[in-house]
């Protein structure tokens, strides 16, 4: 027995130094390659990356990045969201809300095989701008005459237009609607897909569909997406469901304190009621309410809800959402059951950000918290909780912060509050008073306060998106509450990078809305926070 362990242990020496021989002296010449063939498959949505497979038994780590602005100095090119591993020559990665590049790296027992491999973009995102459809409707998979189109969505487009034609257009990748082929069309669609309604008309499948984005004014965001051929079978029935909006999801499953449920709409329902439950409901796709349901809440012609509570306790969370009549009855059916999980605190959070619905999530006037591409938390170097809520003046936040960030008692605290303030008459004294509520409280409770100076505003722009009127001093308040957040031991100036060209607005390529930074906005956001890492407390 001791003979045949020690034949063992030779042997495994043997293999090991082997091993080690092969891969130090690149005996497959691996550390060279620079062609790798890389493809991608989708079905509805989930997207899975292949490689080639190399001829020597490896681990393939898997980078999912995104490009930086440039904005900042000395940022790096990419930001890392994920990484994954595998011994696979494939490997699911995330159908997400923007551009994103994979890079692919070999590694044996004794370390990396190769070099990464230049980041590959991922197809969803044509230049120029297109949306790509995920739903297709074939002789195999035909539609009904209420099918839900859903396509990728298309970063920063404010609303989309779908246009059904009777035959191919006369060019494809082009802005203009089809002059010879042209059934109809709408622009009255906020999310990445819709349920049309083709009942009503006279026509013979397949008919062919495309879909375009457009911004606040209605002017496309690039071109129309390829024509798709929708082959109808007029005797299946319609879809009785509102169907979640999952599609195109960031990578990670970080969620706001305060919850957003989304849903794309069923088509001329106007009220929809969402049902939150710790445990799934007795009956899927049923009609009537759970009766153990913890929350609920209406939604008026609506396609998003904002949890009015913060869900701040750990474990798993179910809901759904039902389209209701005017006599509160479910319209067709519940929707299918999401599920989202907190996870349970331990110890005291590295970082959290506190305050307005700038830090909660959400632009483009049709985004919310729940696109996780617009919450500037997503795009941080280092694990932050996102304690924001839409809405909040300066002094919402100071009254919830026993409520919402004691329980998660961060070392540090990102604070961003009072930008609604600025729109308002309230005084720059009383906003900063505030602002001082906050900072002492964080210090009495062994919390680092970094406040976040803000950003100006566009009040043309807050006018054509919301229709509201903003206080014409809001500039000089701006300037008398940034001037005391840069007095503080700790704060991160953001204002300087928000300016369009005349320095005296925020600038439109940043925020749609005159408000809320968009994608790229978030993005600069969390790219100028990266760069004061120091003031953080470790």
């Amino acid at each position: 027995m001791k003979k045949f362990i020690l034949f063992l242990s030779v042997v495994a020496v043997l293999a090991t130094v082997n091993i080690y021989a092969i891969e130090k002296t690149d005996y497959f010449q691996l550390r060279e390659k620079t062609s790798w063939h890389i493809s991608f498959t989708e079905n509805d949505g989930r997207m899975i990356l292949h490689w080639d497979k190399l001829p020597y038994p490896c681990l393939y780590r898997v980078d999912t990045l995104s490009e930086t602005t440039g904005a900042v100095a000395k940022e790096l090119r990419y930001h890392t969201f994920d990484t994954s591993f595998t011994l696979n020559d494939y490997c699911a990665v995330s159908s997400t809300a923007i551009p994103m590049y994979y890079q692919i790296t070999a590694y044996g027992l004794f370390g990396a095989l190769t070099k990464p491999i230049a980041p590959v973009p991922n197809p969803n995102y044509p230049t120029p701008a297109a949306p790509v459809t995920i739903y297709h409707y074939t002789e195999e998979n035909p539609a009904s005459l209420r099918p839900y189109l859903v396509w990728h969505t298309v970063p920063a487009a404010v609303c989309y237009e779908v246009e059904f034609l009777s035959a191919p257009p006369e060019k494809e990748n082009g802005t203009e609607i089809s002059a010879f082929h042209h059934l109809f069309s709408t622009t009255q669609i906020y999310t990445n897909g819709w349920q049309a309604d083709l009942s009503a008309l006279d026509i013979q499948s397949p008919i062919y569909w495309r879909v375009r984005a457009l911004d606040l004014s209605r002017q496309p965001i690039g071109v129309f997406s390829r024509a798709e051929p929708l082959i109808i079978d007029a005797s299946l029935p319609p879809p009785d469901r509102p169907l979640l909006n999952y599609f195109d999801q960031m990578p990670g499953d970080e969620i706001p304190l305060y919850p957003v449920y989304q849903w794309i709409p069923m088509h001329g329902v106007n009220r929809y009621e969402v049902e939150l439950l710790l445990k799934p409901p007795t009956t899927e796709r049923g009609t009537l309410p759970s009766a153990d349901r913890v929350w609920a809440m209406t939604a008026d012609d609506s396609f998003s809800c904002y949890d009015e509570y913060a869900r701040p306790y750990a474990g798993p969370y179910y809901w759904r959402v039902r389209g209701i009549d005017e006599n509160g009855n479910t319209v067709g059916t519940y929707s299918d059951t999401a599920r989202f999980i907190v996870p349970p605190r331990r110890g005291r959070a590295f970082a959290a950000a506190f305050g307005d619905s700038i830090t909660h999530g959400g632009g483009a006037l049709s985004y919310s918290p729940f696109n996780l591409e617009y919450n500037y938390t997503t795009y941080l170097d280092f694990p932050a909780q996102n304690l924001g809520r839409s809405g909040d003046t300066a002094h919402d936040s100071l009254l919830r912060f026993e409520d919402d960030v004691l329980p998660y008692h961060p070392y540090n605290l990102l604070i961003l509050t009072g930008s609604n303030d600025l729109r308002s008459d309230l005084s720059a004294v009383s906003i900063i008073k505030d602002l001082e509520g906050i900072r002492e409280k964080c210090r009495a409770n062994d919390i680092r306060p970094i406040f976040l100076t803000l950003m100006p505003i566009n009040p043309d722009h807050i006018n054509q998106a919301f229709h509201t009127e903003t206080d014409p001093g809001w500039y000089d308040k701006m300037r008398l509450i940034n001037a005391f957040i840069r007095q503080q031991e700790y704060y991160i100036d953001l204002e300087p990078y928000f300016y369009d060209p005349t320095h005296t607005l925020l600038d439109a390529s940043l925020s749609i809305d005159g408000l809320h930074p968009d994608i790229r906005g978030k993005m600069l956001m969390a790219e100028v926070i990266n760069a004061h890492k120091e003031k953080f407390r470790r």
